[in-house]
């Protein structure tokens, strides 16, 4: 009998990922996974490899320390994207809850770092309007006070999956809720630019 069972487990792991080993690693992928960071709470998508939405607030934090040269790391006890979905490829690891924002101390700016925070980002946008308009949120909250952001990934019918697994977004909305109650909200798709980040405005749904 006990030799059967050594038997089964050996079959068991033969039959796991040599790289990622999703299936012995995590045998029930989940749809939703809420976690909260402190500075952020995120639903993640172990599925997707991506978060459904992530919540967080800003409000004028001062800048203290740098983020250098750090790198996203892997998030204990969440199966997540790495390194190998975004090797030699357009998108980047675009920053949800972003850096810049969270500078005001080593252990924030850390937190930002982990993958559940990472979304697949085409490298124009995530460089371009999307970091000009996180820019300008800082900016409002300075004089406004604490802004309530909310993003949610998109995953339209027919969207991409790469070979590591990893689903690519079609699009972010960017929720944005201002200390008097007004909302603003932003729709941008998972695309190069071709206009200026105010441009990208919409209906709050």
């Amino acid at each position: 009998m006990k030799l059967f069972l050594r038997i089964f487990l050996f079959l068991i792991l033969l039959s796991c990922d040599d790289v990622k080993v999703d299936c012995c690693v995590f045998p029930d992928l989940r749809e939703e996974v809420i976690i909260n960071k402190g500075i952020f709470t995120v639903s993640y998508n172990e599925v997707y490899e991506q978060p459904n939405w992530i919540e967080y607030s800003v409000s004028n934090r001062p800048k203290n320390v740098d983020r250098g040269n750090k790198d996203f790391y892997l998030e204990s006890g969440v199966k997540t994207s790495d390194n190998d979905d975004y090797y030699k490829n357009e998108w980047d690891k675009g920053h949800l809850a972003p850096a810049a924002t969270f500078s005001d101390s080593e252990d924030n700016l850390n937190k930002t770092f982990s993958f559940i925070n990472c979304a697949m980002q085409i490298d124009d946008l995530n460089r371009g309007e999307w970091a000009q308009l996180e820019q300008q949120v800082r900016d409002w909250s300075a004089s406004l006070g604490s802004i309530r952001v909310r993003i949610e990934l998109v995953f339209e019918a027919g969207h991409e999956v790469r070979t590591t697994g990893v689903h690519i977004p079609t699009g972010f909305w960017k929720n944005l809720t201002y200390p008097n109650g007004e909302k603003e909200c932003y729709y941008f798709p998972n695309a190069p630019t071709n206009k200026n980040w105010d441009k990208y405005i919409a209906s709050c749904n």
